[in-house]
Protein backbone atom coordinates (compact mmCIF):
# COMPACT_ATOMS: atom_id res chain seq x y z
CA UNK A 1 0.00 0.00 0.00
CA UNK A 2 2.31 2.73 0.88
CA UNK A 3 4.44 1.81 -2.23
CA UNK A 4 1.56 2.55 -4.53
CA UNK A 5 1.35 5.38 -2.63
CA UNK A 6 4.75 6.78 -3.68
CA UNK A 7 4.65 5.32 -7.06
CA UNK A 8 1.29 7.45 -7.65
CA UNK A 9 2.61 10.55 -6.50
CA UNK A 10 6.69 10.05 -7.79
CA UNK A 11 6.42 13.30 -9.67
CA UNK A 12 5.21 15.36 -7.52
CA UNK A 13 7.55 13.73 -4.41
CA UNK A 14 10.79 14.17 -6.73
CA UNK A 15 10.11 17.75 -8.11
CA UNK A 16 13.20 18.86 -5.56
CA UNK A 17 15.66 17.42 -7.79
CA UNK A 18 14.36 19.16 -10.66
CA UNK A 19 13.61 23.08 -9.06
CA UNK A 20 16.32 24.18 -6.44
CA UNK A 21 13.67 26.81 -5.43
CA UNK A 22 11.85 23.71 -3.73
CA UNK A 23 13.10 22.27 -0.68
CA UNK A 24 12.81 18.60 -0.15
CA UNK A 25 11.45 19.30 3.23
CA UNK A 26 8.88 21.69 4.94
CA UNK A 27 11.09 22.57 7.78
CA UNK A 28 11.21 26.03 6.63
CA UNK A 29 8.12 26.10 7.05
CA UNK A 30 7.44 24.81 10.18
CA UNK A 31 10.06 27.67 12.05
CA UNK A 32 8.45 30.48 10.20
CA UNK A 33 5.08 29.47 12.35
CA UNK A 34 6.50 27.95 14.86
CA UNK A 35 5.57 32.08 16.76
CA UNK A 36 1.56 30.97 16.07
CA UNK A 37 1.78 27.99 18.59
CA UNK A 38 3.80 29.96 20.85
CA UNK A 39 1.40 32.48 20.64
CA UNK A 40 -1.60 30.11 22.19
CA UNK A 41 -0.38 30.79 25.76
CA UNK A 42 -0.37 35.05 25.01
CA UNK A 43 -3.79 35.15 23.19
CA UNK A 44 -6.15 34.24 26.48
CA UNK A 45 -4.88 37.42 27.14
CA UNK A 46 -6.48 39.35 24.35
CA UNK A 47 -9.53 39.56 26.08
CA UNK A 48 -12.14 38.95 22.80
CA UNK A 49 -12.49 35.99 20.27
CA UNK A 50 -12.08 38.51 17.88
CA UNK A 51 -9.17 40.05 19.33
CA UNK A 52 -7.47 36.34 19.45
CA UNK A 53 -8.56 36.12 15.75
CA UNK A 54 -6.98 39.50 14.61
CA UNK A 55 -3.78 38.87 16.29
CA UNK A 56 -3.47 35.40 14.82
CA UNK A 57 -3.77 36.92 11.21
CA UNK A 58 -1.48 39.53 11.92
CA UNK A 59 1.30 36.80 13.07
CA UNK A 60 0.49 34.44 9.65
CA UNK A 61 1.36 37.95 7.66
CA UNK A 62 4.65 38.93 9.61
CA UNK A 63 5.50 35.09 9.63
CA UNK A 64 4.29 35.36 5.56
CA UNK A 65 6.80 38.71 5.39
CA UNK A 66 9.59 36.73 6.60
CA UNK A 67 9.44 34.08 4.42
CA UNK A 68 9.43 36.06 1.47
CA UNK A 69 12.29 38.28 2.94
CA UNK A 70 9.83 41.52 3.42
CA UNK A 71 10.58 43.34 6.77
CA UNK A 72 7.04 43.18 8.28
CA UNK A 73 6.94 46.85 9.94
CA UNK A 74 7.59 48.44 6.38
CA UNK A 75 5.04 45.51 4.78
CA UNK A 76 2.25 46.74 7.55
CA UNK A 77 3.11 50.48 7.71
CA UNK A 78 2.33 50.45 3.67
CA UNK A 79 -0.55 48.63 3.29
CA UNK A 80 -2.10 50.31 6.49
CA UNK A 81 -1.98 53.66 3.92
CA UNK A 82 -2.89 51.78 1.04
CA UNK A 83 -5.69 49.13 1.52
CA UNK A 84 -8.23 52.58 1.84
CA UNK A 85 -8.03 53.45 -1.89
CA UNK A 86 -7.14 50.26 -3.39
CA UNK A 87 -9.33 48.27 -5.32
CA UNK A 88 -11.56 45.62 -3.50
CA UNK A 89 -11.51 43.42 -6.10
CA UNK A 90 -7.09 43.63 -6.31
CA UNK A 91 -6.95 43.21 -2.72
CA UNK A 92 -4.95 40.20 -3.38
CA UNK A 93 -2.00 42.06 -4.66
CA UNK A 94 -1.58 42.95 -0.82
CA UNK A 95 -0.89 39.92 0.24
CA UNK A 96 2.65 39.68 1.31
CA UNK A 97 3.83 37.97 -1.97
CA UNK A 98 2.35 39.85 -4.25
CA UNK A 99 2.70 43.19 -2.61
CA UNK A 100 6.83 42.54 -2.78
CA UNK A 101 6.29 42.14 -6.34
CA UNK A 102 4.02 45.16 -6.80
CA UNK A 103 4.72 47.74 -4.37
CA UNK A 104 7.70 46.64 -2.15
CA UNK A 105 10.74 49.01 -4.39
CA UNK A 106 8.47 52.10 -3.73
CA UNK A 107 6.14 51.22 -0.41
CA UNK A 108 4.46 54.04 1.25
CA UNK A 109 5.97 55.50 4.34
CA UNK A 110 4.90 56.59 7.60
CA UNK A 111 5.38 60.10 8.64
CA UNK A 112 7.42 59.01 11.56
CA UNK A 113 9.64 56.96 9.95
CA UNK A 114 13.23 58.45 9.19
CA UNK A 115 13.32 57.54 5.74
CA UNK A 116 10.31 59.51 4.90
CA UNK A 117 11.03 61.86 2.38
CA UNK A 118 9.28 64.54 4.35
CA UNK A 119 11.98 63.30 7.25
CA UNK A 120 15.14 63.74 4.51
CA UNK A 121 14.12 67.28 3.75
CA UNK A 122 11.92 69.00 6.80
CA UNK A 123 10.29 72.17 5.68
CA UNK A 124 11.69 74.97 7.91
CA UNK A 125 8.90 75.85 10.70
CA UNK A 126 6.80 79.00 10.72
CA UNK A 127 8.69 81.60 13.35
CA UNK A 128 6.73 82.60 15.76
CA UNK A 129 7.24 86.02 17.67
CA UNK A 130 6.33 86.09 21.17
CA UNK A 131 5.05 90.43 22.15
Amino acid sequence: KALNYVLSREASLTVFLENPDVQPDTNHLERALRPIPMGKKKWMFCWTELGAEHLGIIQSLISTCKLHDITPYTYLVDVLQRISQHPALEVSDLTPRLWKTRFAENPLRALIDPCHPDRQNPQPEATVHAH
